[in-house]
């Protein structure tokens, strides 16, 4: 079982940036970021795995950043340009290698508003 300590998240203003981190418990082929608004389904915001391999969702391409530091088991997500309408809760999301269906686990969740 991985663990996922997620880190960053709160309270900024429309236009602000935001940087959001996640360490595994150990090392996992794809690491990433999801986030759910209320009423609404989870979805992508970032993934990238082991081999540099990026997917970002549309709504936040040209505004953020993913990264890894795969000595320290760690995801990164810098949001630039923040709206109102990324207010959710960020989840952080990693998934092994390998035929699907691929194991996956998920972080708690932390909780980002963005005022306007």
């Amino acid at each position: 079982q991985v663990q996922l300590v997620e880190s960053g998240g709160g309270l900024v203003q429309a236009g602000e940036s935001l940087s959001l981190s996640c360490a595994a418990s150990e090392s996992i082929f794809t690491m990433g970021w999801y986030r759910q608004a209320p009423g609404k389904q989870r979805e992508l915001v970032a993934t990238l795995n082991r081999l540099g391999n990026t997917n970002y969702a549309d709504y936040v391409k040209g505004r953020s950043t993913i990264a890894r530091d795969h000595a320290k088991n760690t995801v990164y997500l810098q949001l630039n340009s923040l709206k109102p309408e990324d207010t959710a809760v960020y989840y952080c999301y990693a998934e092994g290698r390998g035929l699907p269906p691929r194991v996956s686990f998920w972080g708690q969740g932390t909780q980002v508003t963005v005022s306007s």
